[in-house]
């Protein structure tokens, strides 16, 4: 009788791509795959429409660290998804359950954990979100994606990286350049800011093209709605609101990233080999797990950091410079990390608890 699991997380694509990375190997060996998810979130958009994964949706309330009026009213949309996910657990009698985490997680893990069904969690941070740091309690293993991470963990924490789509590494360097049009001659420096950019990199980027232009082709992934107009002819430059599909030529055509400090891009960055500038959101504008994230990979000899508040245009491209100057260093320190793709240990921990 084939295996069955129930995969969950969701409230960001972070949360889901994980999962989408394990979804063909699962299906491989004759997994049974269902996703708990919301109704209406990134999560139902990505993996709903999957052909072998049957999607199931509970309420949830958000977890938020902040005052907001829903804070009275979430708290019980997390019970119905309690009750919700507690029925969905009967129904489907998985023999584990996988979280990324993700609000939409917790009414999940604690269905399971009512119905005595085991319980695998990954942390993609250094330090963990709200979602896995209530739920962590109920799991039978943390997987982490930083040494740290897993060593905080204690006896449940597990260093396995994070799992990679396996599309990623099929990119082509002359499908890349090909679709920026650019002709191979200079290095490509490729910006990456997440699905919604990052305004404060990508004005500073475009402040600093004179001075980029003179060494760098630029590849600019810049967030939906966020393309400048004005700069569309520029020679060596080409902006894109959004890639999917061609996302791996890209990576393939880089010499050098420009990026957030988000784990999942990290974890793309380490796994594809790509020496990056990191410029991590600032306290104000997050719970500071960028900045621990960045400091992390700095430390580890992986990428550079840049923090916002001392970014300009002229720091910009001299950091940029140094970074393609050094990449070599950079290299060879990402090549020597074991965990580097986490789908093997990931699928290590899943099978260990479904036996």
């Amino acid at each position: 009788m084939a295996k069955r699991i129930v995969l969950t997380g969701g409230g960001t694509a972070g949360h889901v791509t994980p999962n989408l990375a394990l979804i063909p190997h699962l299906r491989e060996s004759g997994w049974d795959i269902h996703y708990i998810g919301t109704a209406d979130g990134i999560e139902r958009k990505l993996i709903g429409a999957l052909p072998d994964v049957e999607y199931h949706s509970v309420p949830s309330g958000k977890l938020r660290r902040y005052i907001d009026i829903k804070n009275l009213t979430d708290p019980f949309r997390v019970i119905a998804g309690v009750g919700k996910a507690f029925a969905l657990v009967g129904d489907i009698k998985p023999d584990v359950v996988f979280s990324k985490g993700g609000f939409v997680s917790v009414p999940v893990v604690y269905g399971a954990w009512m119905r005595r069904v085991p319980v695998v969690l990954h942390e993609s941070d250094i330090t963990p979100g709200l979602a896995n740091k209530i739920t962590a309690p109920f799991a039978k293993a943390v997987c982490a994606t930083f040494p740290e991470a897993a060593k905080a963990l204690g006896s449940k924490g597990v260093l396995t990286g994070t799992p990679i789509r396996e599309t990623l590494f099929a990119g082509s360097r002359a499908r890349g350049l090909a679709l920026a049009a650019f002709d191979g001659r200079k290095p490509v420096l490729l910006m990456m800011g997440g699905s919604t950019g990052a305004a404060s990199v990508n004005a500073a980027l475009r402040e600093a093209l004179p001075n980029l232009l003179q060494t760098f082709d630029v590849m600019h992934i810049c967030g939906k709605g966020n393309a400048d107009a004005s700069l569309a002819k520029t020679p060596g430059y080409r902006q894109f609101e959004y890639l999917d599909a061609q996302l791996p030529d890209a990576f393939a055509a880089a010499s050098v990233m420009l990026s957030r400090a988000g784990a999942n891009a990290l974890s793309e960055i380490l796994a594809l080999r790509i020496p990056a500038l990191l410029v991590p959101y600032p306290l104000g504008a997050s719970r500071g797990d960028q900045i621990l994230n960045a400091a992390s990979f700095e430390s580890r000899g992986f990428s550079r950091v840049l923090p916002q508040e001392k970014m300009t245009a002229d720091t910009l491209s001299r950091a940029l410079l140094e970074l393609y100057r050094d990449r070599a260093g950079l290299i060879a320190a990402m090549q020597k990390e074991p965990a580097s793709n986490g789908i093997e240990g990931v699928l290590h921990e899943i099978y260990k608890f479904s036996l």
